[in-house]
C-alpha cells in the first residue's frame, strides 16, 4: 500500500515549537528521513508517516505532550496554499468547510472530515488513518483539530468559542494548551474526535468574500485536482473510519456518503481485488491494535468505536483475528510479551 501524503506546509512552525522544547529542528527532521529544508517547500508532498514520527519523538524528547497542539496555535488559511485562498473566499463557513472536505486529498490524504446534522448544532468530526501499529495519532489528530479551530476563527472572530472539543485519546497530564486554545470546553476519552458548533455558526454570512478570488483560486486548483483524484479505495477507507463508530457502517450508508450507487462501490472494490467487508475488516484491525494495545479502554467502549453491537462480537471477531482474546493482549502488553501469534 502506498504511502499517503501531505503537504510540508504542516509542519509550518515545527522549528520554533522544537527550539522552544531544546530540540535542534534540523538533526529532528533528519532523523525522520525528512530535509532538514522542508519547511521551506510548503507544497512539497511527503510521507504522512514520517511527519507522525517526527511529531511523536519530538513530543517524547521534548516533554511537551501538547507538540502538535503548539504548532496549530499559529495557523492561518494562508498555510493551506490554493485551497486556502479558495475557502477565505467562499460565503459562508459552511461552503468553506465543503470546499475543505472536496481537496482535503490536496492537504492530507491520512485525514477523513465529515459534517454531522443535528437540529441546533453541527459535529465536525476528524480522523486520521492508523498507519503502523506502533505509531500513535495524538500529535496529529491534536494538530488536525487545532488547525480546524483556527480556520473556523478566521471566520466567526478570535473570539469565538465552538461549545465542545472532543479527543478520542486520555486526558494528557498538563492541559494549559488544550485550554489556552480551545477554552474550557474540551473532553478527552470520547467516541471520536470532533469539534461541536451551532448550526447558525456555519451560515453567517462571510463579510470578506470575493467572487473573483473564488475563480481565481479555482482556476488553480483544477489541474491539480485532475493529478491528485482519490482512489476508491481511498474514499471507501476514509468513509469507514468515520462511520465504525457510529454503528452505520454500512454499503448502503457508505454509498450515500459517497454520493454513489451501491452496485458502484461494490463493483469498484471488486476489480481492487476487494469487497466492503474486507476493508472494514482491515482497518477494524488496524484500530483494535490501537484500542486495545495502546489503551486502556474498557472493552465495552472498545466494541462500540469497532461498530459491534455488542461486547461478545468484538470477542468472537478479535479472537478470529489474533488468536487469542483482548483481554489475554493487554495481560501480554503488560507482561511486555508479544500479544498476537
Amino acid at each position: 500500500m502506498s504511502s499517503s501524503l501531505v503537504r510540508a506546509a504542516c509542519l509550518t512552525n515545527y522549528s520554533e515549537v522544537a527550539r522552544a522544547g531544546g530540540l535542534d529542528p534540523a538533526r529532528m527532521l533528519l532523523d525522520a528521513d525528512l530535509r532538514s529544508t522542508v519547511e521551506r517547500e510548503p507544497d512539497l508532498m511527503i510521507p504522512v508517516e514520517r511527519v507522525g514520527q517526527l511529531l511523536q519523538a519530538s513530543a517524547l524528547m521534548s516533554g511537551n505532550e501538547s507538540f502538535g497542539l503548539c504548532m496549530a496555535e499559529s495557523r492561518m488559511l494562508s498555510n493551506l496554499g490554493a485551497v486556502g485562498m479558495l475557502i477565505r473566499d467562499q460565503k459562508t463557513l459552511r461552503d468553506s468547510l465543503d470546499v475543505l472536505m472536496r481537496y482535503q486529498v490536496l492537504l492530507n490524504s491520512s485525514l477523513s472530515l465529515m459534517l454531522e446534522e443535528h437540529a441546533d448544532v453541527v459535529i465536525l468530526r476528524e480522523e486520521v488513518k492508523p498507519g503502523k501499529p506502533q505509531q500513535p495519532t495524538r500529535q496529529r489528530i491534536e494538530l488536525a483539530l487545532g488547525v480546524m479551530l483556527r480556520l473556523m476563527r478566521q471566520f466567526l472572530g478570535a473570539g469565538w468559542q465552538p461549545r465542545r472539543v472532543c479527543f478520542r485519546h486520555s486526558t494528557p497530564r498538563d492541559t494549559s494548551v488544550h485550554h489556552r486554545l480551545f477554552g474550557r470546553c474540551v473532553e478527552f476519552g470520547a467516541d471520536f474526535n470532533c469539534i461541536v458548533c451551532a448550526k447558525t455558526d456555519l451560515d453567517a454570512r462571510n463579510p470578506s468574500a470575493d467572487p473573483a478570488m473564488v475563480r481565481y483560486a479555482q482556476q488553480l486548483l483544477d489541474g491539480s485536482t485532475k493529478q491528485q483524484t482519490p482512489t476508491l479505495l481511498e474514499d471507501v477507507r476514509r468513509t469507514v473510519l468515520l462511520l465504525l463508530p457510529s454503528g452505520r457502517c454500512t454499503v448502503e450508508q457508505l454509498a450515500e456518503h459517497l454520493g454513489v450507487a451501491c452496485r458502484t462501490v461494490q463493483r469498484g472494490l471488486a476489480e481492487q481485488g476487494q469487497s466492503f467487508s474486507s476493508m472494514v475488516n482491515e482497518i477494524r484491525k488496524e484500530l483494535a491494535t490501537r484500542y486495545v494495545m495502546e489503551s486502556d479502554r474498557p472493552l465495552i467502549e472498545v466494541a462500540i468505536l469497532l461498530g459491534f453491537s455488542e461486547p461478545s462480537a468484538l470477542s468472537r471477531w478479535y479472537h478470529t483475528q489474533f488468536g487469542c482474546s483482548a483481554k489475554e493482549s493487554r495481560a501480554a502488553r503488560a507482561s511486555g510479551q508479544s500479544a498476537t501469534r
